[in-house]
């Protein structure tokens, strides 16, 4: 089995699902081939880069894959799990509002640099978003060195970059 860290976040409603449910759904979901995961809690977020649209909902996922599993074929599988809840990639604005986002923050100790797929998730270091639940969740596994490392990033992030990060569901409600 392979250790991956995805991160999820939503800040628009789909179909009657608001962004809360849509990421409990989505949980579910990543269950289906995501062995013994372990979820962070929700926490409302500010958005970045495109600041003129409303907060998002972040969370994070620690679990295992099978070993046959390819990161691509995990991306695939994620970009299934983001249409279903909406998620049109050819008509959103990047970074823009959107009904469900999963990122793959860490996929073992694989370095993916290619233009469909990077691992470790280029921005990781300066998303308190990511690291904050991502931290959360790392204490809860035996994965001390990416603890370690989301640490000292989030160490070098400003107070307000932290301060916009505010926990509001725990995760025994969101997961599956």
């Amino acid at each position: 089995m392979k250790n991956v860290l995805l991160g999820l976040g939503s800040n628009n409603d789909f179909n009657g699902m608001d962004s809360f449910d849509i990421l409990k759904n989505a949980c579910r979901d990543l269950a289906s081939f995501l062995f013994d995961g372990v979820y962070s809690s929700v926490y409302k977020t500010k958005a970045m880069y495109v600041e003129n649209q409303k907060d998002f909902l972040n969370m994070t996922v620690y679990g295992f894959v099978a070993d046959e599993m390819t990161p691509h074929q995990l991306l695939d599988k994620i970009h299934d799990i983001e249409a279903k809840y909406g998620r049109n990639r050819t008509s959103e604005i990047r970074f823009g509002q959107r009904t469900l986002d999963i990122d793959i923050e860490l996929f073992g100790n694989l370095e993916i640099n290619e233009s469909d797929l990077q691992i470790p998730h280029l921005r990781i270091a300066e998303r308190a978003f990511v690291l904050i639940p991502g931290i959360e969740v790392l204490k809860k596994t035996a994965d001390v060195i990416n603890r370690d490392k989301f640490k000292r990033y989030l160490k070098k992030l400003s107070e307000s970059d932290k301060k916009g990060v505010k926990k509001i569901i725990p995760a025994k409600k969101i997961c599956p």
